[in-house]
């Protein structure tokens, strides 16, 4: 950002500002602002766009884990189906009828 005290002349004759003096401190002043106004909305875009880029790694991650649990709890259940069929066809009758008293309406 320019220094406005060394980019704009100014009367050296008398301590009085000119309105042309104003006005291109003003002008100076309004090109400052547009460029900075233009360095945040850029920065403030790369901020966005790595804040989504690293919310999609953590959201793939959290599926990945969750899909892997979901097939280790899978392998837990056929495995106990299989070496103890019995006591899990009674589990699911229980708790098919534990569920048909809950939803019945009386």
């Amino acid at each position: 950002m320019a220094n406005v005290a060394s980019t704009i002349p100014t009367n050296t004759k008398s301590n009085d500002v000119s309105v042309d003096d104003l006005s291109k401190q003003i002008a100076t002043l309004r090109k400052d602002l547009s460029n900075l106004t233009s360095s945040v909305a850029e920065y403030g875009r790369a901020k966005t766009d790595d804040l989504k880029t690293g919310a999609m790694v953590k959201g793939s991650e959290a599926v990945d884990e969750v899909t892997a649990r979901a097939r280790e709890a899978q392998a837990q259940a056929n495995q106990f189906i299989t070496t103890q069929p019995g006591l899990a066809l009674g589990l699911a009758a229980g708790a098919g009828f534990l569920v048909g008293l809950l939803t019945s309406r009386r």
